[in-house]
């Protein structure tokens, strides 16, 4: 006769319903350390945009830029054409129209045009005027940014990094402690047994799933394979996809076993015998 032990899954795998059910009854460590891993391949998916779609024309447009030029004193000082398309792109564009006359073409989805007194960024929803600081100066001219921007490039990148990581990680954290909730009283009505630290766990594993399918989403925006009004729609969508991990993945938790259920005391067991009379 030989007993067997049945082991319960690892938790790896946070892309179905059942694997994130299994994160619940992990450690924390091991929640923590499959998280890192997806924030780490957001945030690679984020440098990668950023290199390929948006940072070529940043040096395109730096190298389209006049021997001097500077924003101060809440002015630009130009010394070119009134107005130039410095470089552009699908995703990005830069250029500058002193007096913001609207005759330059604007098919970039994010579009950073200098005027005179301020600069604007054009998106699809319109364009919104920045003000230019008082008491700050900014060379806008090819000899003093493009080495500028060729040291801090990598500082950029690496930043861009980091701050998706550490921003997953702090949002995932503060979700999955107002998601626990919603996930223990799912798992009590269910009749599962799962206490709050593990719907807490079970929670955080819940947001991975969303977050891969918007990095994908990304990826997809970034090859050309979706435009920017998809690409809002497919971030719109991944907060529905956590939710619906966050209802379902409890279900396939294993139910209590009637053995395990703690008696009510006020209910007499069913086999008790009948209470014993005194007859004379």
């Amino acid at each position: 006769m030989s007993n067997t032990v049945q082991k319960s899954p690892q938790a790896w795998e946070p892309l179905t319903p059942r694997g994130v059910a299994v994160f619940a009854r992990a450690s924390l460590g091991r929640l923590l350390l499959v998280q890192l891993m997806v924030a780490l391949l957001a945030g690679g998916v984020v440098v990668w945009f950023l290199d390929q779609a948006w940072f070529p024309v940043v040096r395109s447009a730096i190298q389209q830029l006049p021997a001097t030029g500077e924003i101060s004193g809440e002015h630009l000082d130009w010394p070119g054409d009134t107005r130039i398309q410095l470089a552009a792109n699908h995703f990005l564009g830069f250029a500058v129209d002193l007096n913001h006359s609207g005759q330059l073409g604007r098919e970039a989805h994010l579009q950073i045009e200098f005027g005179r007194e301020d600069l604007r960024v054009y998106g699809l929803l319109g364009y919104q005027p920045v003000a230019y600081p008082p008491g700050w100066r900014f060379a806008l001219n090819r000899p003093e940014l493009g080495p500028s921007w060729g040291a801090w490039e990598p500082f950029i990148l690496a930043g861009a990094a980091a701050g998706t990581v550490v921003g997953l990680m702090l949002t995932w954290t503060l979700l999955a402690t107002l998601y626990c909730l919603p996930v223990w009283f799912i798992t009590l009505f269910e009749n599962r047994d799962l206490n709050l630290r593990q719907s807490w766990r079970l929670a955080g594993a819940a947001l991975m799933p969303g977050a891969l399918f918007l990095t994908v989403a990304i990826i997809c925006y970034g090859l050309n394979l979706v435009d920017l009004i998809r690409l809002g729609g497919l971030a719109s969508l991944h907060f529905l996809i956590g939710w619906a991990y966050l209802f379902i993945s409890p279900l396939f938790l294993p139910k209590v076993s009637a053995a395990t259920l703690k008696p009510n005391p006020f209910v007499p067991p069913k086999d008790a015998g009948e209470p014993t009379t005194n007859k004379k």
